[in-house]
C-alpha cells in the first residue's frame, strides 16, 4: 500500500462546469483512496449541485477554499505543509501561497511538494510527446523549481483516465428502471437518449427525425445550454414538461442539475448519450454505452484534430465517426439515422479496453511520488 498523501489542487473556473467537474472529481477520488486533498476554487458554486455537502465540509479527506485565501497569511500558517500541488489547466498557484510554503521546505529540497500541471485532456501524439516533461522555474520566488507536466490520455504511455475504484461495481449494481422512477420519468420501454451539449446546428434536424420514428424515443435534456436549446426549438416546453403533444414518437423530459455521480446514472441508464466536454466524454465512455461527443469549438478550427484524435484512439466505427462530424459541424448532411444497437460492441470494447488500463489517480500519485524520491535521492547525494 502507497502512503498516505496531502494534496493542493489549485482550479480558476473559465466556464461550463468542465474545470471544476475535473478538479472535484480528482480531488475526491484521491480522498477515498486515503489521502488528503485541499482544493482551491475561485468559483466554487457549482459544487452546490454538483457534490453536495463540499462546501459545508462534510465529504472526508477534501476541504474546499476560497482562492482568495490562499493569499492570505493567516490561513496560509495554519496550513499543514503538502505533499502534492496540482495547477490544473493552466492556472497558477498564487504567489503568497508559493512563497509561504517555500521558504519553509526550500525550493528543490527533498521536503518539497511535487509541483504539477494538470493539462487538458487529449488522445492528441503531442500531448504524448510532453507528457510528464520537466518545465525549470526561472523567475519569480519559486525560481529554482520544476513543476511537471502531466497529460491525462487513452495510452499506456498518457496519464490515464480518471476512474474510481468501485465505478465497475457500481455500473453493475445499477437499476435503470429505480433510477428513472425516482426522478418522475415514465419510462414505458421507449428508448433512451440523453443529451448533455452546447447548441450544435443538428439538432433541429435530429429532433425532427425522431419524431417520424416508428420506435418512440425519449430524450432526458441536461440543465443548462442543452436544455435552453431544445426550449428554443419547442418553445411550448416548461421545465419538467414531456412533448408529446406534437408527436407520441419522441417525449422529452428536462432534468433537474445533476450530482456528479447522478450524471454517471443518467449516462447509464440511456441507449445513446449525447455528451460535451473533457468531463462527460469520459464518464460517457466509462458508461459503456455508444455516445457522440460535441467538443469545444475553437476559432481555429483545433478542435477538429482533438475529435480526429479521440475517435482514432477508441477505434469508432465509420457511422459513428460520419455522426460525430455532422453533430460538430465539421461535415454537412443528415445525422438522423442513429441507432445505437449498431455501436454497442463498439462502446462495450472500447470500455474495456480503458478499463485495463491504470487511471488518471493512481499513476499521478506513483508519478507524484518518484519526483519526490528523486528529490530526496538528489539530495542525499549532495
Amino acid at each position: 500500500m502507497r502512503m498516505a498523501t496531502r494534496w493542493d489542487i489549485f482550479c480558476r473556473v473559465v466556464d461550463n462546469y468542465g474545470d471544476i467537474g475535473v478538479c472535484w472529481r480528482l480531488g475526491a477520488d484521491l480522498a477515498t483512496r486515503g489521502d488528503s486533498v485541499r482544493l482551491w476554487i475561485d468559483d466554487p458554486s457549482a459544487l452546490a449541485w454538483m457534490a453536495p455537502g463540499a462546501l459545508q465540509g462534510r465529504w472526508d479527506r477534501i476541504q474546499v477554499f476560497d482562492w482568495k485565501l490562499a493569499s492570505e497569511a493567516a490561513t496560509l500558517s495554519a496550513l499543514a505543509p503538502s505533499d502534492g500541488w496540482i495547477e490544473a489547466f493552466g492556472c497558477d498557484i498564487p504567489v503568497p501561497f508559493l512563497a509561504h510554503h517555500l521558504q519553509d521546505v526550500g525550493i528543490g529540497s527533498a521536503a518539497a511538494p511535487a509541483w504539477i500541471n494538470l493539462e487538458y485532456l487529449s488522445a492528441e501524439s503531442f500531448a504524448r510527446r510532453s507528457h510528464r516533461l520537466p518545465s525549470p522555474v526561472l523567475v519569480g520566488v519559486a525560481t529554482g523549481s520544476t513543476k511537471h507536466f502531466y497529460y491525462p490520455g487513452f495510452t499506456p504511455d498518457s496519464g490515464g483516465l480518471l476512474r474510481e475504484p468501485d465505478l465497475a461495481r457500481r455500473r453493475a449494481d445499477f437499476d435503470r428502471a429505480r433510477w428513472l422512477s425516482a426522478r418522475g420519468i415514465a419510462w414505458h420501454g421507449e428508448q433512451l437518449v440523453s443529451l448533455f451539449c452546447y447548441e450544435p446546428v443538428a439538432l433541429a434536424a435530429q429532433l425532427a427525425y425522431w419524431r417520424t420514428q416508428p420506435r418512440p424515443t425519449r430524450l432526458l435534456v441536461t440543465d443548462g445550454r442543452a436544455a435552453a436549446a431544445v426550449r428554443a426549438l419547442a418553445p411550448a416546453q416548461q421545465a419538467g414538461a414531456t412533448d408529446t403533444a406534437a408527436s407520441p414518437a419522441l417525449s422529452i423530459d428536462f432534468l433537474q442539475p445533476l450530482t456528479q455521480r447522478d450524471f454517471d446514472h443518467l449516462l447509464w441508464a440511456c441507449d445513446l448519450n449525447f455528451v460535451r466536454g473533457e468531463d462527460s466524454v469520459v464518464r460517457a465512455l466509462w458508461a459503456a454505452k455508444p455516445f457522440i461527443w460535441q467538443i469545444y469549438p475553437q476559432q481555429d478550427d483545433a478542435h477538429h484534430a482533438k475529435l480526429q484524435a479521440l475517435l482514432d484512439v477508441l477505434e469508432a466505427p465509420q457511422s459513428l465517426r460520419r455522426a460525430h462530424m455532422v453533430w460538430n459541424g465539421i461535415s454537412n448532411g443528415p445525422m438522423t439515422q442513429l441507432d445505437p444497437a449498431q455501436w454497442g460492441h463498439w462502446a462495450t470494447e472500447a470500455c474495456r479496453r480503458q478499463e485495463a488500463l491504470p487511471d488518471l489517480a493512481t499513476r499521478l500519485a506513483a508519478f507524484a511520488a518518484a519526483i519526490r524520491a528523486l528529490a530526496k535521492d538528489a539530495g542525499g547525494k549532495g
